[in-house]
């Protein structure tokens, strides 16, 4: 799970699950001159489970779903899109619970919060997906490491545009050709080919969370490249690009559409 792959709509949602949940504790009704206890949406499992937690259950999908390397599916139908389903039946029974309040008594603090609530949550979940401001990613990139002693990344730290870029026939990380090794390497290391043709290394980020291939070609993901994070490109294959992630996977990026070079 890639945590810097929510976005700011994500934020929302989680944001107003948590108002949803503390609303649930809340006093249901009012009732003027009356000091006794005033029940809860748990003293009704139908209120408590069905609607508030039912709410929160459908924002833990569509965060779920968005940390998942890739979407999955329930009946067919996708994660997110039956967490949004939740957000809605949870703001629609709200909205008319709201409205039909028994005679004698006035709407509680868990009406009106949780509705205003379960209002967000459903907005957020719709509008998320479409609206640029919401689509923005929810932490910021993260600033270049500092150096590492004994052999670590470069001043900069890995990811980092302006850390020096491995030469053809000299592995990313490893040690150069010919020679003694430098500190901590090991004599005697194969060193891989160089890239074919033109092609030389780069950095880039993707502007939107995109999905890495293994190179067999196999169709599930085997990573997903998250916005904010500078990749290194060490291969090209047609119109795809064979990317290496800062633990040393590499995979086949398919959608370079957009791409920024660093």
């Amino acid at each position: 799970m890639n945590i810097r792959s929510l976005t700011r709509g994500d934020g929302v949602v989680i944001g107003a699950a948590v108002l949803l949940f503390i609303a649930s504790f809340l006093d249901m009704y009012s009732v003027d001159g009356f000091g006794g206890d005033i029940p809860s949406a748990w003293e009704n499992m139908n209120t408590g489970m069905g609607v508030y937690l039912g709410g929160v259950i459908g924002a833990a999908l569509i965060v779920v779903n968005r940390l998942l390397p890739a979407p999955r599916k329930v009946a067919g139908l996708d994660l997110g899109v039956v967490g949004t389903a939740f957000t809605i039946f949870a703001t629609w029974v709200l909205f008319w619970t709201l409205v039909d309040v028994p005679d004698g008594v006035s709407a509680g603090a868990a009406l009106i919060l949780g509705f205003i609530a379960a209002l967000l949550l459903a907005g957020g979940a719709i509008a998320g997906p479409l609206l640029p401001a919401l689509k923005a990613p929810l932490l910021p990139a993260p600033g270049p490491a500092a150096p590492q002693p004994y052999g670590g990344q470069p001043q900069g730290g890995y990811g980092y545009p302006g850390a020096p870029q491995p030469q053809p026939g000299q592995p990313f990380g490893g040690q150069p050709q010919g020679g003694q090794p430098s500190f901590g390497g090991q004599p005697g290391q194969s060193q891989p080919p160089a890239p074919a043709g033109d092609f030389s290394p780069f950095w880039f980020a993707v502007p939107v969370p995109r999905p890495l291939f293994a190179e067999d070609g196999s169709p599930s993901p085997i990573a997903e490249l998250a916005p904010g994070t500078w990749y290194l490109a060490v291969e090209q294959r047609g119109p795809s690009l064979i990317a290496q992630t800062q633990d040393g996977r590499r995979g086949v990026l398919q959608d370079t559409s957009g791409i920024q070079r660093g």
